[in-house]
């Protein structure tokens, strides 16, 4: 095992005690867990750096990374949930698009058509990871402004959310030959 690997792994053991701390009626809990999720969240940067620089990109790294994103936010959110921080369809909608884009990848890449993570998806994650940070931090500072200002970058997640989801498919079904992919009897069922 190496050590990007090593970091992915790091934020896959970091949610159950993210969502311990996060779900406690505790204020120090709350600032805890946004520790935990800032520095599960940095891993995600970092690993991929040091895969790249250090020549250590792997296939189980390729594998390990965007579960462990995915995890750590879906982990986080329906957290939020549980606690009445956010409303559920914001975290129906980043969970789906989520499983939507990675089912869309994986069979794309049966197909032989590959579609990597674009730019806007990064800066997806990116607010995604600010927003719950944010809305993680307000719990433990309980301030009206802080709450309202964590909300508008949410928005801001949501919004590159589906844009992202968009761009996704668009740029897949313009690689695609749909044709050979989706057979006649289901493209009109």
């Amino acid at each position: 095992m190496n050590l990007p690997i090593g970091l992915t792994l790091t934020r896959i053991v970091a949610v159950p005690l993210l969502i311990l701390f996060l779900i406690s009626s505790s204020r120090v809990h709350a600032l805890i867990a946004a520790g935990i999720f800032t520095a599960a969240a940095l891993t995600d940067w970092l690993d991929g750096v040091l895969a790249r620089r250090r020549n250590q990109v792997t296939t189980l790294g390729t594998l390990l990374d965007p579960i462990a994103d995915k995890l750590l936010v879906a982990a986080a959110l329906v957290s939020l949930l549980t606690i009445d921080k956010i409303p559920a369809w914001i975290v129906v909608v980043i969970i789906g698009r989520e499983l939507a884009v990675t089912g869309l990848r994986a069979v794309s890449a049966g197909h032989g058509v590959i579609v990597p993570a674009s730019r806007l998806a990064k800066w997806k994650t990116v607010g995604q990871y600010v927003a719950v940070t944010m809305l993680i931090l307000e719990k433990g500072i309980v301030s009206p402004t802080f709450h309202g200002a964590a909300m508008g970058v949410l928005w801001v997640a949501v919004a590159l959310t589906i844009v992202s989801a968009v761009d996704y498919f668009y740029r897949f079904f313009r690689k695609a030959d749909y044709r050979a992919i989706v057979p006649d009897e289901e493209r009109w069922s």
